[in-house]
């Protein structure tokens, strides 16, 4: 269902073709100006590259659509080296519609970006990630991998720059039943944060889950330990967003106490102010209604779940798909002609259900 609502948002599918990253080069060009005759009558070829100074060009860099710079900086050295530039501020780039990436089910790791402003599809090379089987977070362009196996081996990748980093392996026990990882960047410092929460139900016991949540600064380099908790009833699930310094995650009822409706919560962990005196499961927020899925988006720093509608009498069967806003603990259901935003949700939910990795696939 969801595949269709691709088709019907973009109106023309020809203009769906795939492009490799060789494809966005270009051969270069010179940009000129004839200059004033001097006393002698000769004329002089003025090159304007050599009179614009870099921060100027820097600041006409950060206008071009994320494309046409990549394209720039097979212009000349310079140029490639401004872009590439530790001082090159990608964060002070004009808003720009974001990238949905996405991952093939192939056994070599393979990903592809949509760009909604030239609608088309674009190769990305995925540095430091062996397997196309893994968990993946974005932020400001950012992209955090987790493996599938270990649910240890962590990379952080910038696939514009073709940068990558592994990180510290997290702490806690390898191989959890469930684990979820999230990304968020500061703007303004540059550094990020990855939460990893993992939970692994108790031997023998069918009641009770250890959850633990870990947290990474890049400043420091460092993993910590935020939050151990045994939840009753209910487990760990494999979604997770960071929204205005506040850590969703989505759990799931286990059923063996009853508990079926609701179906799905969230609890919160406040990143910046840190553990509460109330357990998670205390501040936890009940889902709207009965999903059969659901997925936690980052709108404009404001969290947005978007779900499969089960049911009454067929929890299992979905009936259509909701979105909702949540705004001080409580859900506002949220319609298509509200906001062009919420296209752009229902884009990135099909791209979602195209993909068979194993981790939800992130707009960069």
């Amino acid at each position: 269902m969801l595949a269709h609502l691709m088709t019907d948002v973009m109106e023309d599918n020809s203009s769906w073709t795939a492009l490799s990253i060789d494809h966005i080069r270009i051969s270069a060009f010179n940009f000129g100006i004839v200059s004033e005759d001097n006393d002698e009558g000769k004329e002089f070829l003025l090159s304007l590259d050599t009179v614009v100074p870099d921060d100027i060009l820097e600041r006409i860099f950060t206008f071009l659509p994320i494309v046409s710079m990549i394209r720039s900086t097979a212009v000349c050295k310079r140029w490639h080296d401004i872009i590439y530039s530790s001082r090159f501020l990608w964060t002070h780039m004009l808003p720009q519609r974001p990238w949905y990436f996405m991952f093939t089910s192939n056994e070599s790791a393979a990903g592809y970006a949509y760009d909604p402003i030239l609608r088309k599809w674009y190769d990305l090379e995925l540095p430091c990630i062996d397997k196309s089987s893994c968990f993946v977070s974005s932020s400001c362009g950012l992209v955090c991998f987790m493996d599938n196996d270990s649910r240890n081996a962590i990379s952080v990748s910038n696939p514009i720059t073709k940068d990558c980093k592994r990180i510290l392996e997290p702490p806690g026990a390898k191989f959890p039943d469930y684990s979820t990882i999230a990304i968020k960047v500061d703007r303004s410092s540059h550094n990020y944060t990855i939460t990893l929460a993992k939970c692994k139900q108790v031997p023998e016991d069918y009641v009770r889950w250890d959850f633990s949540l870990y947290k990474y600064d890049s400043q420091s380099s460092s993993w910590v330990t935020a939050v151990e908790e045994v939840f009753i009833g209910w487990r760990g699930g494999d979604d997770s967003v960071i929204c205005d310094g506040v850590l969703y995650c989505l759990i799931h009822s286990t059923g063996i106490l009853g508990n079926l409706e609701p179906r799905h919560s969230i609890i919160m962990y406040d990143l910046i102010a840190g553990p509460s005196k109330a357990s998670l499961m205390q501040s936890s927020i009940p889902a709207p209604c009965s999903l059969t899925c659901g997925r936690l988006l980052n709108l404009r720093e404001k969290l947005v779940l978007v779900g499969g509608i089960a049911k009454q009498n067929r929890p299992d069967i979905i009936k259509g798909i909701g979105i909702w806003e949540l705004h001080k603990k409580q859900w506002q259901e949220t319609t298509l002609s509200t906001s062009k935003a919420m296209v752009q949700l229902l884009c990135l939910l099909s791209i979602r259900s195209r993909s068979s990795g194993s981790g939800p696939q992130n707009a960069l």
